[in-house]
Parts: C-alpha cells; sequence; structure tokens
C-alpha cells in the first residue's frame, strides 16, 4: 500500500481538535492490557517495559480487556489500551467514546472451539447448546455475539466466562462450545489434545455487511491445534488505542517506541502478526491521534 504525503496530512488533522496538552513532558502511561496471562497481558507487560526503558513511568493495569479497556480511556481511568477492532469501532461510532487509534497491531483469529470428538460440526449445530462467548467487558464478546447473531444462532445458551474458565467448562461438559479471539497459536489451547475448531468463514460476508470492513477472511494454518487441514475463521485486527486528549507527543513518542521495540514485544507469530507501518495507519472509523500520524509521517517524508 503507497501512502501519499497528502494522506499522511490528512491523517494528523483528524483529531486535533480533541487533543489537550496537560500531560506534556510528564511522561506517565497507564496501559489497560487484559486479564494476567492473556495475550494482552502478555503483550502490556512487554511494551510497558519498552516504554520504562525510554524513560516513561508506564504502569499496567489489568483488565477483562477490550471493553473495560475502551471505557477506562474514556472516563480517565487509562491512557492507552489494547482493543479489537470491532469493541473500538462500536466505542467510537455509537458510543462516542473519547477515543483514539495509535496502531493497528496485528490479527486476531475468531477460535470456536468443541470436543474433538463432539457431534457439532458446523455453528448450526449449537441450536440449544450452551456456549461461552468470552469473559464480560471482552472483546471476545463482542465478537461471539455478533457472530451468533450471524449465524442465526437465538436459541443458542450464551455464557460469559474468561478463556480458563471456558477451557475447564468444555472439559466438564458445561458448555459445548466456546469462543476465543486471539493469535495463533493461542498458547492455552495450543496445551489441549482433544480440541477441534469450527469454519465460520461463510459468515464474513455477513458481517462485513452488517459491520462493515472489520472483518476479513482468515484461516488458522493446518496442523495448529492438531488439524490436519487450515481452517478458514474470521479475523479482526487488534488496535493500540488511547485518549482522544493524550498530549500529542506524549502520544508520538508511545508510538515511536512501539515499532522501535516490535521484534523484542513477540507479538502472535501468525499472517498479520508482525507490527507493519503500512498496515498500522488503517484504523477505520477511530481516528489515528494527531500524535502517532506524525510518528508516521516523519518515518514516510
Amino acid at each position: 500500500m503507497n501512502l501519499s504525503r497528502r494522506a499522511l496530512f490528512a491523517l494528523a488533522g483528524l483529531t486535533v481538535a480533541g487533543c489537550a496538552a496537560g500531560e506534556s513532558g510528564t511522561g506517565r502511561i497507564r496501559l489497560a492490557t487484559g486479564p494476567v496471562g492473556g495475550p494482552y497481558g502478555q503483550l502490556g507487560e512487554r511494551f510497558a517495559a519498552e516504554l520504562r526503558r525510554v524513560g516513561f513511568a508506564a504502569s499496567v493495569l489489568k483488565t477483562a480487556a477490550s471493553v473495560e479497556n475502551l471505557a477506562m480511556l474514556g472516563d480517565g481511568r487509562a491512557d492507552a489500551a489494547f482493543a479489537l477492532a470491532d469493541s473500538a469501532d462500536y466505542a467510537v461510532r455509537v458510543r462516542r467514546q473519547p477515543v483514539a487509534a495509535l496502531a493497528r497491531m496485528y490479527m486476531n483469529y475468531v477460535h470456536l472451539v468443541v470436543r474433538a470428538g463432539s457431534a457439532v460440526v458446523a455453528p448450526k449445530d449449537l441450536a440449544g447448546r450452551a456456549v461461552s462467548i468470552g469473559a464480560e467487558g471482552s472483546g471476545t464478546a463482542v465478537t461471539a455475539e455478533r457472530v451468533l447473531r450471524a449465524a442465526g444462532l437465538s436459541t443458542a445458551r450464551p455464557v460469559k466466562l474468561g478463556l480458563d474458565a471456558s477451557v475447564k467448562a468444555l472439559a466438564d461438559g458445561r458448555v459445548d462450545a466456546f469462543f476465543w479471539s486471539g493469535g495463533v497459536p493461542t498458547p492455552a489451547l495450543a496445551e489441549l489434545k482433544d480440541i477441534r475448531l469450527l469454519g465460520l468463514d461463510a459468515l464474513v460476508p455477513l458481517l462485513r455487511r452488517a459491520y462493515g470492513p472489520l472483518y476479513e477472511h482468515a484461516a488458522v494454518p493446518a496442523e495448529v491445534y492438531g488439524a490436519a487441514a487450515p481452517v478458514a475463521t474470521i479475523g479482526t485486527p487488534s488496535y493500540l488505542v488511547c485518549r482522544r486528549d493524550l498530549d500529542e507527543e506524549l502520544a508520538r513518542r508511545v508510538t515511536e517506541t512501539l515499532f522501535a521495540s516490535r521484534d523484542r514485544l513477540q507479538a502472535p507469530d501468525a499472517p498479520g502478526g508482525r507490527l507493519d507501518r503500512r498496515y498500522a495507519i488503517g484504523t477505520g472509523a477511530v481516528p489515528l491521534h494527531p500524535g502517532a500520524a506524525r510518528y508516521y509521517r516523519s518515518v514516510y517524508g
């Protein structure tokens, strides 16, 4: 994708009016991440360490992930956060939360997990069955609710459990399937020997028609989680977002640090996993913060 100078200057102007300079020079960043041990939590710890290396006073806030993170930016309890694209899009377009983007980071894959010997072979087979859709306040829950709606599964019985609790509930027979949105492979799932993923690719056009181009065709590679062939599913990006009124220079420095440290951050090692500046500016309805846009302009000239 080629970026013109004009396009980058246009990006810089998207949120100038909403930015304040009250924190210039303080270097304090409160980073809202995700549950302990989860991918956002792990990535957040590594990113906070990189921020500290360059002089930030960075602290990590453990949360339920996307939805809670966005609410914390909106009410000033956090300065930056990770969030799934569909959750961030809803926060900005519908809830009008004062959130801006620093970068589109990596692709998340929607996992719909069943036991290897389950009679459930397609999403439609979940009618009337218990399904964990992710923890309360998580981006996984937002995505899962949309997937169930697109699949016409109004009779499915959703319960809200985090990843570890979902794995246990599946093993105990308390749910017939669970959703997870994350990188590939997700370590907690890669350790399991008796699971299978359901294909979800057919729902991508329905989701795009209902919610726009937040969802993409994706495939979990063969042999991941023991599958003999790739599993076609739904992809949606993760964003690094921030308060819209975050000081412009702080936002520029945070974005610069993100890319300077990308080899040490170890974002999920899957297609779309490596941070790329051309990929990073594609944040849809979530406007780039002018500090981030200034960083990208400095890179592209």
